[in-house]
C-alpha cells in the first residue's frame, strides 16, 4: 500500500524553527501521531532542466496524491486565472506612473512580451512581470510542476491545490498596485538583461539545494516585492497552508507547499 503524499514547495524556501538547514530540497514529514510519512519537495517555477532526481521519484512512487499550490488539472483553472487578472476600482497602469514611465513599459513591453502595455492596461502588474519569466532563461522552459504532474498523471495519482485561483489573484490585490507598477517601471528601464543576471543565481542557489541562501538572495534583490511583502508573498500564505498539509498527512493523502515560513507543526 503506498504511504502518503507528495508534498510540493515552490519558488523559495521556507525556514525551520530558527535552525540552520541542510541543503536539501526533499523534507520528509514525520511524527505528531502519523502513521505513514510525507514528502515536501522545493521547486522553481521556471528551469532549464527539470528532471526529477532518483530520491523525489521515488518519493513519488510512494505516495497516493500530489498537492501543488493549485490544482493544476482543473479544466476551469484558466478561466478563474482571467478573471482575476485585472486590478479593481478602474485602476489602470497608465495612471499610476507618467506618461514618460508608461511609453517606457509600453516599448519594453512590446519588445519582451510583443504585447503593448496599452493593451494591458487594466491587468495587474505583478502579473504582467510574470509574463518575462521566459526571457529569464536562455533555454526552453521547463517546469518541475509539469513534470511532477506527469508523474502523477502516469501513475494515477489525484492532483490537488494547496489554495484556489482566487486566493492566489487576491495576494496581487493586498500587495499596492502602486508598489507593483513601479517595480515594472525599475526594470523596463534597467533592462531585462540585469534581471537575467539575478535570476541566473538564484537558479544556482537553487541547483545547490540551499534555501537559505535563495531567502537571502530574496531579500538582497532590487526588486522588493518579496522582501517588502513576504508576507502577503508568502507567510500569511502558508499559515493557511498549515491545517492543510496536516489534515491530508492525517488522512495518509499527503500536501505540498510553497515559499518560505517557519513550520512549528510540522517535523521534516
Amino acid at each position: 500500500m503506498k504511504k502518503i503524499l507528495l508534498a510540493l514547495l515552490a519558488v523559495a524556501g521556507f525556514t525551520a524553527n530558527a535552525q540552520k538547514l541542510d541543503n536539501a530540497l526533499l523534507w520528509k514529514i514525520t511524527g505528531k501521531g502519523l502513521t505513514q510519512p510525507s514528502y515536501l519537495f522545493g521547486t522553481i517555477h521556471i528551469t532549464c532542466d527539470a528532471t526529477l532526481d532518483a530520491k523525489t521519484k521515488k518519493a513519488l512512487d510512494d505516495t497516493k496524491q500530489i498537492y501543488l499550490e493549485l490544482d493544476m488539472d482543473d479544466p476551469g483553472m484558466q478561466a478563474a486565472m482571467m478573471g482575476g487578472i485585472m486590478m479593481k476600482d478602474g485602476v489602470t497602469m497608465s495612471s499610476l506612473v507618467s506618461a514618460e514611465d508608461f511609453k517606457i513599459v509600453d516599448e519594453f513591453l512590446t519588445k519582451n512580451v510583443r504585447m503593448s502595455a496599452k493593451m494591458m492596461d487594466s491587468f495587474k502588474p505583478a502579473l504582467i512581470s510574470a509574463m518575462l519569466y521566459p526571457k529569464m532563461i536562455d533555454c526552453p522552459m521547463q517546469s518541475f510542476e509539469m513534470e511532477l504532474m506527469k508523474e502523477a498523471v502516469a501513475q494515477n495519482e489525484e492532483i490537488l491545490g494547496l489554495e484556489s485561483v482566487a486566493d492566489q489573484m487576491n495576494v496581487f490585490d493586498a500587495i499596492p498596485y502602486k508598489d507593483q507598477m513601479n517595480e515594472l517601471v525599475k526594470t523596463a528601464k534597467g533592462g531585462i538583461n540585469k534581471d537575467k543576471k539575478e535570476f541566473a543565481k538564484l537558479m544556482a542557489v537553487y541547483q545547490s539545494k540551499d534555501i537559505e541562501g535563495m531567502h537571502k538572495l530574496m531579500d538582497e534583490s532590487e526588486n522588493k516585492m518579496y522582501s517588502k511583502f513576504e508576507d502577503v508573498m508568502l507567510d500569511n500564505r502558508n499559515k493557511k497552508w498549515i491545517p492543510v498539509i496536516e489534515a491530508a498527512a492525517k488522512r495518509h493523502l499527503l500536501s505540498l507547499l510553497s515559499a518560505r515560513h517557519t513550520w512549528p507543526e510540522i517535523t521534516a
